[in-house]
């Protein structure tokens, strides 16, 4: 199983980033780290937007689900049922959010690895014959930023960008205050855990990071910025559907 990820994932990934590297102007491999990181979210963008428009559903669906949990109340089974019929009258699929995750997660895996093998000459040893070998490879972001060492200044943009997406994924529907509603106690539960979310998610990204090679800091600032264009790509699309000439 190791060699099977190592010759499909790994060496496939490592070989793109050492080509990027030679094919961009000045030799800078943060630049080939955002080219290799782009393109391979370009080729998962659409499962990603499945997955999100998947998320935008099922929060608009939310009001109906408290409508049904209130009116089930306690039994589960009934609840369930009803909430089955609901996701097949709407047509919404609540594990289409999760499975371009499980798609994806491989391949982030594998860039993952390379970032964090580094490039050493016994490393470059593994490049394809058609690749140019560049002997050595100047890990210097813009001059300055030497992204095999680790980053603080990147960590905390990766915490920045990190905020700014998980504030656009999280519902802003307040909750209902009536009182003694098993529905109004559920959506303050889920607007309290979305605020704890909200600074957690970006606090630990911050804390790995400054604990990462800078190359790993900056393929993580490089998917947030590119996750909340997409996000934003997405959400419109939705607020605005194309009308019928």
């Amino acid at each position: 199983m190791a060699n099977f990820f190592h010759t499909v994932l790994y060496l496939p990934i490592f070989n793109l980033l050492v080509f990027l590297y030679d094919f961009l102007p000045g030799a800078d491999v943060g630049f080939a780290i955002i080219a290799l990181t782009v393109l391979i979210k370009l080729i998962l963008w659409p499962f990603m937007t499945t997955s999100l428009r998947s998320q935008k559903a099922l929060q608009e669906l939310q009001p109906k689900i408290d409508a049904l949990k209130a009116q089930h109340g306690e039994n589960k089974e009934t609840l369930a049922k009803a909430m089955m019929e609901l996701y097949q009258k709407e047509k919404v699929n609540p594990l289409s959010s999760c499975l371009p995750i499980i798609i994806q997660l491989p391949i982030l895996i594998a860039l993952y690895r390379v970032l964090l093998g580094g490039f050493a000459p016994e490393t470059l040893g593994q490049l394809y014959s058609f690749v140019h070998n560049p002997g050595t490879i100047n890990t210097l972001f813009l001059g300055t930023i030497d992204l095999s060492h680790k980053s603080t200044y990147l960590a905390i943009l990766a915490g920045y960008f990190q905020f700014m997406q998980t504030r656009m994924m999280i519902t802003r529907r307040p909750p209902k205050q009536v009182a003694g509603k098993k529905g109004a106690m559920d959506e303050t539960m889920l607007a309290s855990m979305n605020k704890s979310m909200l600074m957690f998610m970006p606090v630990m990204t911050v804390l790995i990071g400054v604990g990462l090679p800078g190359g790993l800091t900056l393929y993580w600032v490089t998917v947030n910025i590119v996750s909340i264009l997409q996000q934003q790509f997405v959400f419109s699309k939705i607020r605005h559907p194309k009308t019928a000439a």
